[in-house]
C-alpha cells in the first residue's frame, strides 16, 4: 500500500493523495488580468491525478507583482477573469484548488525571468517598492519605502479583499507568501527588517505583521476553507532567518488556526549560499511537523516517485509538492502511481491511454467502441 497515495486532511480539505502542486508564477497576465495562458497551463495540470493545485503567487496590490506581467486578484475583474478558468477545472476534474496570496515588497518591479529578471528602475518604467525598512534587496537596486502604519493597514486589508475573491470563486484552500524573499518574508528576515517600532527588532515583533495578515484572513473566510502559509525555514545567510525560528513562527501559526505549513527556503539576499540536491529542504519539514503537528507540505528537488514515498512514509512531510519536475511531465502523478502499484484519478477521455501491465492504475473504469 503506497502513502503516497492514501487521503489525508489539511484541515477542512480532504485530499485524495499526498501531492502537490506548489505554486509557479507564468509572468503572462496583463495588468493582472489571466490570459487564455492560464486555461491552457492550469487546465492541463488540473488532469494530472495530483491532489491539490496551487494557483501561482497572485499579488494583492498592483504593487505587489513580481514583475508588470504577474497574475493579480486586487480588484473584481482579476477575479473575473479566473472564474472561467476555475469552472472549467471544476468541470474536468476532482482537483483540490487553491491560490498563493502575495506581496512581492522590495522585490517588485522586476523583469520576467525570459528577460533577465532584473530590478526595473523607476525610470526605466518600474514602480516604487515597499518594504519593511529602507533596504534595497541588492545594491544599486529600487530602495523601497519603509511601510508606515498606514501602508501596513493598507496591505492588510488587500489580502483579506483578495481572500475574500478567492472564496467567492469557490477555491479550497489559500495559501499566503511568507517565502522567497517577498514582503511578509521582509518582516521575518532580520536582514531586510530593521525597523526600530512594535514590528521589528525581537522575534515576537518581526512575527507580528504576518500574524496579523494571517490572523485577518482567517477571520475574513469560513472556516470550510483552508488557510495556510509557505515559508522559507532559514535565508542560508549567517543571521537570518533560520529553522528555529521558523518553529516559533509555526507553533504560533498553528495556535492562531493555521491548516497547513508548506516549507520552503531561501530568497532573501543574494549572499544566499544553498546546498541544493534532492529533497534539500525537507529536514526543515520533518522538524516543524516534529515540533507542530501541523498538516506539513515539503518541497524541493522532488522528482522520483520512490524519493516522495520515502518522505511521506516517514513522516518527514504530510504532502509533497512537485514544481519544475511537473512542468517536465505533466502526469508525474500517474507515472508515480504506476511505479508504486497505486491508483490515481484520470478523466475518461484518457482511460485508453492506461498501459496494459497497468490494469487498475484508473481504478475501475469501462470502454466499448463499435
Amino acid at each position: 500500500m503506497s502513502t503516497l497515495f492514501t487521503p489525508f486532511s489539511m484541515g477542512p480539505v480532504t485530499l485524495a493523495n499526498r501531492i502537490a502542486i506548489a505554486p509557479m508564477c507564468q509572468y503572462s497576465a496583463d495588468e493582472g488580468i489571466a490570459s487564455d495562458w492560464h486555461m491552457i497551463h492550469l487546465g492541463h495540470l488540473a488532469l494530472s491525478g495530483a491532489a491539490i493545485l496551487f494557483l501561482e503567487a497572485s499579488a494583492v496590490s498592483p504593487e505587489g507583482r513580481i514583475s508588470p506581467k504577474d497574475l493579480g486578484i486586487w480588484s473584481d475583474d482579476h477575479a473575473a477573469a479566473l472564474a472561467p478558468i476555475v469552472a472549467a477545472m471544476r468541470r474536468h476534474a476532482p482537483i483540490r484548488l487553491a491560490i498563493q496570496l502575495a506581496h512581492a515588497g522590495r522585490k517588485a518591479s522586476s523583469q520576467v525571468p525570459w528577460e533577465g529578471g532584473a530590478n526595473i528602475a523607476i525610470d526605466d518604467g518600474g514602480w516604487q517598492t515597499v518594504a519593511p525598512s529602507a533596504l534595497p534587496h541588492a545594491d544599486g537596486e529600487t530602495v523601497p519605502l519603509a511601510l508606515d502604519d498606514e501602508g501596513l493597514a493598507r496591505i492588510r486589508d488587500a489580502f483579506v479583499a483578495a481572500a475574500q475573491r478567492s472564496h467567492a470563486l469557490g477555491l479550497d484552500a489559500i495559501e499566503l507568501h511568507a517565502a522567497h524573499g517577498y514582503l511578509l518574508h521582509q518582516f521575518l528576515s532580520p536582514l531586510s527588517n530593521q525597523r526600530s517600532d512594535q514590528y521589528g527588532g525581537a522575534l515576537e515583533n518581526r512575527m507580528r505583521f504576518p500574524l496579523d495578515v494571517f490572523a485577518a484572513v482567517r477571520a475574513a473566510v469560513p472556516a470550510t476553507m483552508a488557510v495556510g502559509m509557505r515559508i522559507s525555514a532559514t535565508d542560508w545567510v549567517d543571521g537570518g532567518w533560520d529553522i528555529e525560528q521558523s518553529v516559533r513562527l509555526s507553533q504560533e501559526l498553528s495556535a492562531a488556526g493555521a491548516d497547513f505549513i508548506h516549507v520552503s527556503s531561501g530568497g532573501i539576499s543574494p549572499a544566499q549560499k544553498i546546498p541544493v540536491g534532492p529533497s534539500y529542504q525537507i529536514g526543515f519539514a520533518a522538524r516543524i511537523r516534529a515540533e507542530t503537528g501541523m498538516p506539513t507540505i515539503g518541497v524541493g528537488l522532488i522528482t522520483d516517485a520512490r524519493q516522495a514515498e520515502e518522505i511521506v512514509a516517514r513522516g518527514d512531510a504530510d504532502v509533497v509538492a512537485l514544481a519544475r519536475a511537473m512542468l517536465f511531465d505533466p502526469r508525474w502523478p500517474w507515472h508515480a502511481a504506476a511505479q508504486l502499484g497505486a491508483q490515481v484519478d484520470a478523466p475518461p477521455q484518457y482511460w485508453r491511454s492506461q498501459p496494459r501491465e497497468y490494469k487498475d492504475l484508473f481504478g475501475p473504469t469501462t470502454l466499448g467502441q463499435r
